[in-house]
């Protein structure tokens, strides 16, 4: 750059951190540098999360910011995902009956036949394997808990996608080490006052013992409170709670019922009345939590609901209330302000969106960031992609809910077609006919493939219908032999794969012998 930017962060936690740690990599953070970036954090403010999950995109980012797997995972009780567990979404339990569907992150195997999607769907339902068993050894190695890849793999890397759950807490500090180390000036303070000049941007951020910050980007990672982006600039969050219902949760963290229990590889999300829960398998404890729509049940029935789930008396386990409204910022970048995180906007803790958000986020401010003039240069596309971004996540996760067959309100509601995003129905209208596929996406404003629409629509039984040739498809041979090829490939490799507590421990051993040595 032609001349030394300066930026101030406002805010911690993930969002903050991981802007800080990046941006000090990207930019040569540096007194002498391309810029010079301070994190401003308040010591009376905690930090949201009782365990989060995250995409596969995650190792590629740990990757570039040089942090070491093995330090991640010891550091954070990360645990290895490899995707998520769908429980009692298509109907309510009935009996000892239940559905559920597992969503991996591998992509399905495609041979030279193409996808195999409509080979698949060309198949008895009755006899078939579920479509994530089908198509992907993951469904297998996944459930039966083992891990994605074998303890010589090098870091991040194996031969399946995976991501992680980690103690969201612990990330924030190990965070801030990388990025104080990168150059990062971290001030502890609270924010008094945020100064807007004349011309409608940030002038600076008064704070009690500091005085005055100035910075020629300020970017909001304050969370909820938006304090520069909605509190000082005004702009305020466009709501999507018409598509999107669930606007709290009821979190808690339970250690496990024994040592060294086995650690899932799936994230779980079972299905309840009003919404759903999430269960994250940390390495010491799993966090748990209660989402559901405060239009449909109150907060004691929540509370009870979540209980029960837990097989626990109410009142017998420290609970968190989370309030949020679904939506977004549609200019999250104004002037010298940029939003960050659950600034700029939150939908649902689910498929750890948020996160993904932050990676995308903190990713366009590194390249677009110009080398001189303007600073709000890049505003209006950051802005559009930003929107883009937020609207197609919207009709995915809407996808999960809009399928259901199950009869609560809740459920009802959410079939209602009144209630889908436009896009979303025309999708469906066509998928009734065909497999999803990469044409009906734009990459650059996608955060899901359209296999990841696959598992979803085939995980809820939603099949296309078969057109009479469809049954008689090339090559069903050929088909046939790569399905037993995959059935094969996963049957072995979830008995050669060390279970995720096992393969946890052994990576951890490797790297103790490693410093030792």
């Amino acid at each position: 750059m032609t001349a030394t930017r300066r930026i101030l962060i406002v805010g911690g936690g993930t969002a903050g951190w991981l802007a800080a740690a990046y941006l000090a990599k990207a930019l040569a953070c540096s007194p002498a540098g391309a810029a010079q970036i301070t994190l401003l954090e308040s010591p009376e403010v905690g930090i949201v999360g009782v365990g989060e999950g995250t995409f596969p995109t995650i190792r590629a980012t740990l990757k570039f910011l040089g942090i070491d797997e093995g330090e991640f995972l010891r550091e954070t009780s990360a645990t290895f995902k490899q995707g998520i567990r769908f429980v009692d979404w298509l109907h309510a339990p009935d009996g000892d009956t239940r559905h559920e569907y597992l969503h991996p992150f591998e992509a399905p195997t495609h041979s030279d036949l193409g996808s195999l999607a409509p080979y698949w769907l060309a198949r008895d339902p009755r006899t078939r394997d579920t479509f994530a068993e089908a198509v992907t050894i993951q469904s297998r190695v996944g459930a039966a808990g083992r891990g994605p890849k074998a303890s010589r793999d090098d870091p991040f890397d194996g031969p399946l996608a995976y991501a992680y759950h980690f103690d969201a807490v612990k990330f924030a500090a190990l965070l801030a080490r990388h990025a104080t180390a990168g150059g990062v000036t971290h001030v502890s303070d609270l924010v008094t006052r945020v100064d807007v000049g004349p011309d409608g941007r940030i002038a600076g951020v008064a704070t009690r013992d500091h005085g005055v910050l100035d910075a020629d980007l300020f970017i909001d990672c304050s969370g909820f409170r938006a304090e520069l982006i909605g509190g000082a600039l005004g702009e305020p969050l466009r709501s999507v709670r018409a598509h999107l219902f669930t606007d709290r949760a009821i979190t808690a963290k339970l250690p496990y019922d024994r040592a060294r229990s086995p650690l899932p590889s799936f994230t779980g999300a079972t299905a309840h009345e009003a919404g759903w829960f999430w269960d994250i398998g940390l390495a010491h404890a799993h966090g748990v939590g209660c989402v559901y729509s405060s239009a449909h049940i109150d907060d004691a029935r929540a509370a009870e609901i979540l209980h029960a789930y837990l097989g626990m008396e109410p009142g017998s386990v420290p609970t968190r209330m989370l309030e949020f409204e679904p939506g977004y910022r549609e200019r999250q970048w104004i002037g010298n302000c940029v939003a960050v995180g659950l600034a700029g906007g939150f939908l649902e803790p689910l498929e750890a969106t948020g996160i993904v958000m932050i990676e995308a986020a903190v990713a366009m401010i590194a390249e677009m960031l110009p080398h001189g003039g303007p600073i709000d240069a890049p505003a209006a596309r950051f802005n559009a992609l930003m929107r883009a971004r937020y609207d197609n996540v919207v009709t995915f996760l809407k996808l999960h809910y809009c399928l259901s067959r199950r009869r609560e309100p809740f459920w009802r509601d959410n079939a209602d077609r009144a209630s889908w995003p436009v896009r979303l129905g025309e999708l469906i209208d066509q998928w009734r006919y065909r497999a999803p596929g990469r044409f009906d996406l734009t990459l650059d404003t996608e955060t899901f493939a359209y296999f990841n629409y696959q598992y979803v629509l085939y995980g809820m039984n939603e099949d296309a219908a078969l057109p009479s040739g469809l049954n008689r498809l090339a090559n069903t041979e050929i088909a046939d032999r790569q399905f037993a090829r995959i059935r094969s490939l996963g049957d072995r490799a979830k008995h050669e794969l060390l279970p995720n507590r096992e393969l946890l421990e052994t990576i951890g051993g490797q790297e103790a012998r490693a410093r030792r040595g």
